[in-house]
């Protein structure tokens, strides 16, 4: 007993690692790519472009989220800045969805483990689920819900933590010369008050250093955001990771394929697609795993007997799992990340539903080409380790400038 009680928790710990490694780096680019782009993309410019919900903006946030190819947590801290940025909702979150189920390294994997028809149905599941997203999103949100996450968004502080009565503003609005601090009045009014700073040496020394490289001085405000994102989210990340290892590792495959309705049950065609569409959604929700593990869980339901379209709305609902709801409401509040999950949950399931009668209704030939073996330990000389190679290094060394950069601003406020 102690023997296959130490095997267990060797195999919990393999996977749990294995999972770690195998979205380290993705996680790290997305978040990195994210503080870049809160800090150096005008705000005009996202207005611009996804200040409207249209056809063309919902295609440049289609093409954005699928360039930026991130897993679901970096993907939200994304969304979360565009929106930030004066994007509407519905196009951050079809900005979401193409960054998390529209991404070249998802098809690969997708077409070796069930082959081209499945990559089909998943690119034209992403697309409509973008469509249906913008439709929900724009006529259904509660004006007064988006007012209220809007509020949320214009609360926060490069600090993540309060606001300051001062110079509580946006890090990118600020810059140093000598001992006077200059704003961007266009974004805040300061009356009948002087903004402060701590000139000690070691700050003053920090900041000269600073301003001595105009890229490296956007580079560590940057890194601030990057560290207020993982201390807002880190852990919903790593609550998410572990739930998902021990699911894994602890649950067989054929454990989760009694949750499905047989066909022995003769139900009408359209209500069992409904509840396997449903049942895939639910499944996604409480055993959500990143990258090629929610792949292979997405075979094994298709081979346990789930419809085509429950396969879909399996892997379209990686955007709904418990610590994804967790990362909403730490983002926008509870009420406005109720509203998201629901009209989520309507999307992916009015999105589930349409697929499996499209490929249905073409007599699409929906027999899986076979779950085939792949190497998931993500150990070894591939190009994941090359990455992580790259990003460890270099999150930590962002990290620990961005911990710098938001202590000198607390200092100076």
């Amino acid at each position: 007993m102690a023997h296959d009680g130490g095997n267990l928790i060797f195999h919990v710990l393999s996977v749990f690692f294995n999972m770690v490694w195998q979205i380290f780096w993705p996680l790290a680019f997305g978040l990195i790519l994210s503080s870049f782009i809160r800090h150096l993309l005008p705000v005009e410019t996202v207005a611009k472009h996804l200040g409207k919900t249209n056809l063309k903006s919902l295609s440049y946030s289609t093409v954005l989220g699928m360039v930026s190819s991130s897993c679901s947590y970096a993907a939200a801290s994304l969304s979360h800045t565009l929106l930030g940025k004066k994007s509407t909702l519905a196009n951050a979150v079809a900005f979401l969805v193409a960054s998390t189920n529209l991404i070249i390294e998802m098809f690969i994997v997708l077409v070796a483990l069930l082959g081209w028809t499945f990559l089909w149905g998943e690119i034209l599941g992403g697309l409509i689920l973008i469509v249906v997203v913008a439709i929900l999103f724009q006529r259904f949100f509660p004006k007064d819900v988006e007012q209220e996450l809007r509020q949320t968004l214009a609360a926060e502080t490069p600090s993540g933590s309060h606001q300051h009565s001062d110079c509580g503003m946006d890090m990118s609005t600020m810059t140093h010369h000598g001992s006077e601090c200059e704003m961007d009045m266009s974004t805040m009014k300061h009356e009948d008050s002087d903004c402060s700073m701590d000139m000690s040496p070691s700050s003053s020394q920090t900041m000269d250093n600073h301003s001595n490289s105009p890229m490296m001085e956007k580079i560590t405000k940057s890194a601030g955001f990057f560290q207020m994102d993982l201390s807002m989210i880190g852990k919903e990340i790593v609550i998410g990771v572990v739930i998902s290892s021990l699911l894994i590792a602890l649950v067989p495959m054929e454990g989760w394929r009694m949750l499905f309705i047989s066909n022995d049950a003769h139900l009408p065609v359209w209500l069992h697609s409904f509840l396997d569409v449903v049942i895939g959604i639910f499944v996604a929700v409480i055993a959500y795993v990143c990258s090629v593990g929610n792949l292979l869980l997405a075979a094994a339901l298709w081979h346990g007997g789930i419809s085509f379209g429950g396969v879909i709305g399996f892997i379209l609902a990686d955007v709904l799992t418990i610590p994804m709801t967790r990362v909403y409401q730490k983002y926008y509040g509870k009420r406005p990340a109720k509203w998201m999950v629901g009209l989520l949950f309507c999307a992916i399931l009015i999105t589930g539903l349409l697929v499996d009668a499209i490929f249905h209704g073409l007599n699409i030939n929906l027999t899986a080409e076979g779950v085939r073996t792949i190497n998931q330990s993500g150990f070894g000389w591939n190009f994941t380790t090359v990455m992580n190679l790259i990003f460890i290094p270099l999150s930590v060394w962002y990290y620990r400038l961005g911990v710098k950069a938001n202590s000198n601003m607390d200092m100076k406020m």
